[in-house]
């Protein structure tokens, strides 16, 4: 049970979190259910450019990536995010479950998150991947 005042820790260790959205209010709404998960925020960005360049150096273990920053062709673009960010796991953000959930998931990405998902479902998804995070 969590006790007012105390993080919450996965396996002993706070989950840092990086978050790339082009959408200010998706991104404010993210940071409040990743604090109420006592996930640790690493770094943020609003653009891919910043992402790719500020993703390697925040030593997140996830990195919370929308859809819609993702550039062009998407296989080559997370190639390169998890060339430079080889230990953190990458949880794509989309908006459309059909085609969009595939390519994210042949694309390279460890998971995915509907947008559509109710806050508690995201933090569901979200702490199942921390536990991940901890156990692999």
């Amino acid at each position: 049970m969590d006790v007012p005042g105390h993080l919450l820790l996965y396996a002993n260790t706070m989950t840092r979190v990086y978050v790339a959205n082009a959408n200010a209010d998706e991104r404010s709404a993210l940071h409040i259910l990743l604090e109420d998960l006592q996930m640790e925020i690493a770094g943020e960005a609003d653009d891919w450019p910043t992402t790719l360049a500020e993703a390697p150096v925040s030593n997140a273990d996830m990195l919370l990536v929308d859809w819609a920053v993702i550039p062009g062709v998407s296989t080559t673009a997370l190639e390169e995010l998890r060339q430079a960010c080889p230990a953190a796991l990458v949880i794509i953000l989309i908006s459309n479950l059909d085609a969009r959930q595939q390519a994210a998931l042949s694309a390279g990405a460890d998971a995915f998150i509907s947008k559509y998902e109710s806050p508690d479902r995201v933090a569901d998804r979200l702490r199942s991947v921390a536990a991940g995070v901890r156990s692999g």
